[in-house]
């Protein structure tokens, strides 16, 4: 009868040191401490699933009761401990999973365990895995133990969760914190594997793997054993992305493509064969979302070592990336970060994902429209305009001994140049330098020159243009509508001087007082620059409400009849 099949995680898994993928600094200090003996009483080792804690904890406690270590403090698989830990009989070795083992009572169990010293070897190891699941009572039960155990008992403990173990206990740990498997660790893995099973297996192929196992080197190993078995020993790119329903990259190839065109419809086209394909959609905006960041950090060379991509990939990547400008890509992130955000609340999440592809679409667009040259406008406006700043150029200053050569009749090309160098717009380093600052100076200095400023105006003039500003705040902010038509206010000094309750009317009506002015100034050509507020207490007099008698009074003015009418009804309140 065959052997039973075993999968490669277990078959495979490191039985060295050096066999350990991916987590150099961490055994580099176990075996330091070893060949020291500089041995802790615990150790703590945390990070996520996949990375090698279990397998280092068993790698560790084989090598402390190796009886022959090698030069490289390694265990020698010779011995009788060895022997022993490999065969799986050792005694000096105690896993205890903290799931299924959480109580008070367990770890009253395991204390009395550790009591006993080794009959074989020099320390009782004991691994507790997924050690966050003990209760607190448990932990608290621990403590002693775990601070100061026999000279014989070494405790590691595993997690994938170290927040939630207390802080008492990490005080007494060493404390080892396992990183996530590069993509390259686990590609050169999987082919040491893939040769010693003579699986044929492309790169690229591989390279899904390891980035589908999201640093978790057992999930790379589950996933090749299922691939195998699907591709019959053959992996190709093909054939994993079809089994782990991963997208090609071809696809946000496509769509990048028809975003740069503005085709809409291929876009929405391509969506709708991947939606066919059965691909999830938080997945879809996922994938796009890590291509446009991957597109932009392959535009740098000194970036491009961050994609975690194979050649050939990689290629595609830096040729789509060199035809795209960075503010496209940038914009493309923001929208597709947005709509990610936005999806686990759409009730139609493929309308969703259809508007983000059509806002995609339009990026290109705007941003010619954005960034387009100032000359492309004024060949589209009338020659008016153009005779206009044509006549504001100043013209050169004329010296006797350098005469000005003018033709007599100047061709059509040299108008076109000398309208080119009239309207080239400003460098980006000119304006970084200032030159937005001294744009708007020079706006500023045309308006005053072109607007005709109206020195006669009166106090009665400008409080009237303030009551008309304030109007528009009478439904919809009484409150403020009040400071512009009972608070008190004059002007003198070509300055409006106004009077409030509080510091808080002062601070708002400042945060409004360009626009007020602006109104002002523009109703009446008038150059009023400020507002000053004071805070002083004062009774505003507000017109009170009229009594029923006063209304009586009043329309009995308006109409005599009316108290005929109240006479003979007998209308008179009693």
């Amino acid at each position: 009868m065959e052997s039973k099949y075993i999968v490669s995680a277990r078959k495979y898994r490191p039985q060295t040191f050096d066999s350990v993928v991916g987590q150099k600094a961490i055994t580099t200090t176990l075996k330091n401490a070893i060949k020291n003996n500089h041995l802790a009483q615990a150790y703590l080792f945390c990070g996520p699933r996949g990375v090698g804690k279990t397998t280092c904890a068993r790698i560790f406690a084989k090598t402390i009761n190796c009886q022959n270590l090698t030069p490289d403090i390694e265990p020698c698989n010779e011995c009788e401990s060895c022997k022993a830990f490999n065969s799986g009989r050792s005694l000096n070795i105690h896993e205890l999973d903290a799931a299924s083992n959480n109580s008070v009572e367990d770890i009253r169990n395991l204390i009395d365990q550790v009591r006993i010293p080794p009959q074989l070897g020099k320390y009782s190891v004991y691994i507790i895995d997924e050690v966050h699941m003990l209760s607190t009572q448990a932990f608290n039960a621990f403590l002693k133990t775990l601070e100061e155990p026999p000279k014989h008992a070494i405790f590691i403990l595993a997690t994938t969760e170290k927040h939630k173990i207390l802080p008492t206990i990490l005080s007494r740990c060493q404390i080892f914190d396992f990183n996530r498997i590069q993509v390259p660790d686990i590609v050169e893995h999987l082919q040491k594997i893939a040769e010693k099973e003579g699986i044929e297996a492309e790169e690229e192929a591989l390279n899904i793997i390891a980035q589908k196992a999201d640093g978790a080197l057992r999930d790379a190993l589950s996933f090749f054993d299922q691939i195998a078995s699907f591709a019959n020993k053959h992996i190709t790119y093909e054939k994993v992305i079809h089994s782990l329903n991963v997208l090609d990259y071809d696809y946000y190839f496509r769509l990048v493509e028809a975003f740069v065109k503005g085709d809409y419809k291929e876009t929405l086209l391509i969506f709708d064969e991947i939606l066919r394909k059965g691909f999830d959609t938080q997945n879809f905006i996922v994938g796009l979302s890590k291509h446009f960041r991957d597109l932009m950090v392959v535009k740098d060379p000194v970036t491009a070592q961050l994609m975690e991509f194979g050649d050939a990939i990689k290629k595609k990547y830096i040729e789509q990336s060199a035809k795209l400008d960075l503010m496209f890509l940038l914009k493309g992130l923001e929208i597709i970060s947005q709509t990610d955000v936005e999806h686990k609340m759409s009730q139609n999440k493929r309308l969703h994902i259809e508007l983000m592809l059509l806002k995609l679409s339009q990026i290109s667009g705007e941003l010619e429209k954005k960034y387009a040259p100032i000359t492309a406008k004024e060949e589209n406006q009338p020659k008016s305009q153009t005779n206009k700043k044509e006549t504001q150029i100043s013209k050169p200053e004329q010296t006797a001994q350098q005469p000005i050569n003018r033709p007599s009749n100047p061709s059509v090309d040299q108008v076109k140049k000398t309208e080119k160098k009239i309207t080239t717009t400003p460098s980006v380093q000119e304006l970084l330098n200032g030159g937005f600052k001294k744009q708007e100076e020079k706006k500023s200095e045309t308006v005053e020159k072109k607007r005709h400023i109206n020195t006669n105006i009166t106090a009665e003039q400008v409080i009237a243009e303030w009551k008309k500003y304030g109007e528009q705040y009478k439904k919809s902010r009484p409150r403020l509508y009040l400071l512009f038509s009972e608070f008190p206010i004059e002007f003198y000094d070509n300055a409006l001087h106004l009077k409030v309750l509080n510091k808080d009317q002062k601070d708002y009506m400042h945060k409004i007082e360009h626009k007020i002015l602006a109104y002002i100034n523009e109703n009446l050509q008038s150059d009023i620059r400020k507002l000053e507020i004071e805070v002083e207490k004062f009774e505003i007099k507000t017109q009170k409400p009229y009594t029923p008698e006063q209304k009586y009074e009043y329309l009995k003015e308006q109409n005599p009849e009316i108290e005929r009418l109240v006479r003979e009804f007998n209308l008179h309140k009693k």
